[in-house]
């Protein structure tokens, strides 16, 4: 017998015992949550979790007192009380429910009035276990009133990470009949609860009108959305229920986690997609030295204005600057070889945010100190603790034999260059016989780091041939005035036998769109493409494994995978991920050769 048949009869056997004894029994699991299947056994191991056989007052109950309620449920087992966070009052109390254990009873009270005329539930989802093994309670929401009569509406959906679309547990849902923008900023909403392990959730009991709908990770359990703390996702439109509650659907049932078909039959009306908003208040946020003519400065959100800046003692056309991709962070050298004062003053007149929320110049001054100016060396006692790399250019060729068809060979300098002679690398390559033979290479320069490099050979690399670059000495010189030294790079593409190539024929591409190859569990990025046409993408080298393939709808064409705002009603980037036969992943074996065709207007339909 399985757990969850023995779960059920345990339940069934307990209801003639709770219809002796009291005469709430025929509402007793009206207006609420059912139990259903459960865990498979371990054995002897307990793993049926409590039942709730009895409730005083009763579900459903009306005309509740509005002070001084307590409310006793009484399970088949003694329990524990895991968190008091979740057991939620909705609409939510300021404060967390206070719970006492009695025998095998949990009474639980809150500190504050009741509103009249009102209905409420108490939800128990992950806040209470039996004592013995841990199991949990599956959950119930308790329905009461104030008033004379109970809410019957219901709201039901699923909340997910916007990146990897992964159903996220414990997240709490908020309602909201105040419809402005500043209701989930300010107060506590009408309705609450919590997602389940599925990132599911339920909201019964609730009246027939309109509302807003979020969701967010409530890290200090006020029931309100704090910004730049805390995850966030909502649904664009105004919602109104088109449910009704009744114990019968499985929407009002609490099904064990692993009782997959159970928790799939449950319908989603929505899917919120929850994300971490970018800060939108601008500020410089740090400065600092990292070296004698190098400096950086930090902002507190994207999109940086820079209307100008200066260090004293220095011409303009000696300052090299250079923003990151997102424009939150500015690197500045400084191309002069006179050695730099201890300290340097740097001014700068930016757009900075104030009090009313708009962009405004200002002009703000920073002294950058040379780090470790106390406690260094000088003279021949320096010259000791020189390491090689501090008297040359500092030059990182690298080339990833199953990368390098897509990237190059990528060539990365410590400092900025100066002065550069990419014609005095030789390139060659031998084929199996050994015999060498002279190629041809294009430089690229990385529009995004002026650090950035990337050599491509001219002719299509094969495997059996090794290919070598050879850096001549003084090929390069940086801000320092240092030299880089002689060096080569070889590669040889993969050989082995077992590897696989995936091929991604792209359909119906009418817009910029980011596609990634990711590991199974969504962590990993293994691989890159940026497009905008229908074509075809190859990932060759491939070890056996399972892979997952997320597509982005890249709406603003800025090549980033840009995250939502909630005061705009901008949603996160759309991602999608390929599915083959109901799965997202997919499966490569070894020394195959696997083309699969992705519809862009299927896909994101």
């Amino acid at each position: 017998m399985s757990s969850a048949q023995t779960y059920r009869m345990k339940r069934n056997n307990l209801l003639p015992v709770l219809a002796s004894a009291a005469i709430f029994v025929p509402m007793l699991f009206s207006h609420s949550c059912a139990n259903t299947t459960q865990a498979p056994t371990g054995g002897d191991k307990d793993t049926i979790p409590p039942a709730l056989i009895y409730a005083k007052p009763y579900p459903g109950a009306v005309n509740v007192p509005t002070s001084g309620a307590k409310f006793r449920f009484t399970f088949d087992e003694y329990v524990k009380v895991k968190s008091a966070n979740n057991i939620l009052l909705s609409p939510p109390s300021e404060k967390a429910a206070k719970t006492k254990i009695s025998g095998k009873d949990v009474i639980v009270w809150f500190e504050e009035d009741f509103e009249p005329g009102r209905t409420y539930s108490i939800s128990f989802t992950g806040a209470i276990s039996d004592n013995n093994e841990d199991n949990p309670f599956p959950g119930y929401a308790f329905a009461f009133s104030t008033g004379e009569s109970i809410d019957s509406m219901l709201i039901t959906g699923i909340v997910q990470d916007c990146s990897s679309l992964a159903p996220l547990k414990d997240m709490t849902v908020l309602l909201y009949s105040d419809l402005a923008d500043s209701a989930v900023f300010l107060h506590r909403p009408d309705a609450v609860c919590k997602t389940d392990d599925w990132g599911f959730f339920s909201l019964p009991y609730i009246a027939d009108t309109l509302y807003r709908l979020y969701a967010i990770k409530d890290e200090n359990n006020n029931k309100i959305y704090d910004p730049g703390t805390e995850l966030v996702g909502f649904i664009d439109s105004l919602i109104r229920p088109s449910m009704k509650v009744n114990d019968t659907i499985p929407e009002m049932q609490c099904f064990d986690v692993k009782d997959t078909l159970g928790c799939q039959s449950r319908t989603a009306q929505y899917t919120i997609n929850v994300f971490k908003e970018r800060n939108t208040k601008q500020m410089i946020s740090n400065h600092g030295r990292t070296a004698p003519r190098v400096a950086f400065l930090k902002f507190a959100a994207q999109d940086a204005w820079i209307d100008s800046l200066w260090i004293p003692g220095y011409r303009a056309d000696q300052l090299i600057t250079r923003f990151n991709q997102e424009q939150d962070s500015l690197e500045i050298w400084i191309n002069d070889r006179r050695r730099a004062p201890d300290t340097l003053r740097l001014w700068v007149n930016y757009r900075k945010t104030d009090s009313l929320g708009a962009l405004v110049p200002t002009l703000e001054n920073f002294k950058l100190f040379e780090e470790g100016i106390g406690t260094r060396k000088k003279g021949r006692a320096a010259l000791k603790d020189l390491k090689h790399e501090d008297t040359i250019c500092v030059a990182k060729f690298e080339a990833v034999p199953e990368l390098v068809e897509q990237e190059g060979v990528n060539v990365n300098f410590a400092l900025p260059i100066i002065y550069e002679h990419f014609d005095s690398i030789r390139f060659t390559y031998i084929n199996p016989k050994q015999k060498e033979l002279p190629g041809t290479f294009k430089v690229e320069a990385d529009t995004a780091d002026i650090r950035h490099y990337i050599l491509r050979p001219d002719v299509k690399l094969q495997t059996g041939y090794e290919y070598v670059f050879k850096v001549a000495h003084h090929a390069f010189r940086d801000i320092n005035g240092h030299y880089s030294d002689s060096t080569e790079v070889r590669f040889k593409l993969p050989t082995d036998d077992a590897l696989s190539t995936l091929t991604l024929d792209m359909q119906g591409v009418d817009r910029k769109f980011i596609v990634e190859l990711l590991d199974d569990k969504k962590a990993n990025v293994k691989r890159r493409y940026i497009i905008d046409k229908p074509t075809q993408l190859v990932f060759p080298y491939l070890k056996e494994g399972k892979y997952s393939i997320r597509v982005t709808d890249d709406g603003n064409r800025n090549s980033l995978v840009d995250t939502g705002d909630l005061l705009q009603h901008r949603q996160p980037e759309p991602v999608r991920f390929f599915k083959l036969e109901d799965k997202d992943y997919i499966e490569i074996m070894p020394s195959c050769e696997l083309t699969q065709t992705i519809d862009i207007p299927e896909l994101f339909k």
